[in-house]
């Protein structure tokens, strides 16, 4: 399957607007943002779990990365809670389950099969520091080589310099609104911008997003 599997394209999907599908199990349901491959794919989605929900152990060969959006998600390492951002590296394994149900964010293959660091973040109690702009706070979560995962805070009113994306840029709008030159986008966007795009940035209502850079050098 082939779902805005072109890097070089510039991509705009709004999530709340896209029907839940099956999944592998029946109490587990996602809205697909991007897709390139089968089953087992590089993928983006949104994945909903009904309460008492499970999957059996499965490896993740080029990673994953997850935000928990509403609930809790857990696995045989812990319980995670709403705002809790977590890497599992290249070839780790789990089994994951949701005793009360939760919706995630969720990157597939993504990877360098390099970056073996597991990290796990409570980005609701970890320390934010300033960002480049005024009204901008920033989280770092991850980063190897030229791949960089952060969550960004806007203050409404804020604005940023036109600025180009080296390796692409891809973005999750996790609540308010963000907005550039090219239109507005509210909570649950999602927006990938190829290798080099540039654009200019701005909130006027405020704004979390999920930010993911450097990730779209190689061809798809």
């Amino acid at each position: 399957m082939k779902l805005n599997a072109n890097w070089a394209e510039r991509c705009v999907v709004g999530s709340t607007q896209l029907p839940w599908l099956p999944s592998p199990s029946a109490q587990v349901h996602r809205k697909l943002l991007e897709r390139n491959g089968g089953e087992v794919a590089r993928a983006t989605s949104i994945v909903r779990y009904e309460p008492g929900a499970k999957f059996n152990q499965h490896q993740h060969e080029l990673g994953e990365e997850i935000l928990v959006l509403e609930g809790i998600f857990s696995d045989e390492s812990g319980d995670y809670g709403p705002g809790t951002y977590i890497k599992n590296p290249p070839g780790s394994s789990h089994s994951p389950f949701s005793e009360l149900g939760c919706t995630i964010f969720v990157k597939l293959r993504y990877m360098d099969p390099l970056d073996l660091e597991r990290v796990v973040v409570d980005t609701r109690q970890a320390a934010w520091f300033p960002g480049m702009a005024e009204g901008l706070t920033v989280l770092p979560l991850t980063a190897f080589e030229t791949q960089h995962t952060a969550m960004v805070r806007w203050a409404p009113g804020t604005f940023f310099n036109p600025h180009r994306h080296h390796g692409g840029e891809e973005i999750f709008v996790v609540d308010g609104v963000f907005s550039d030159e090219h239109g507005n986008y509210p909570k649950g966007s999602w927006l990938r911008s190829p290798h080099l795009s540039q654009h200019q940035p701005f909130s006027r209502e405020g704004c979390l997003i999920l930010v993911k850079t450097g990730h779209l050098l190689q061809p798809n």
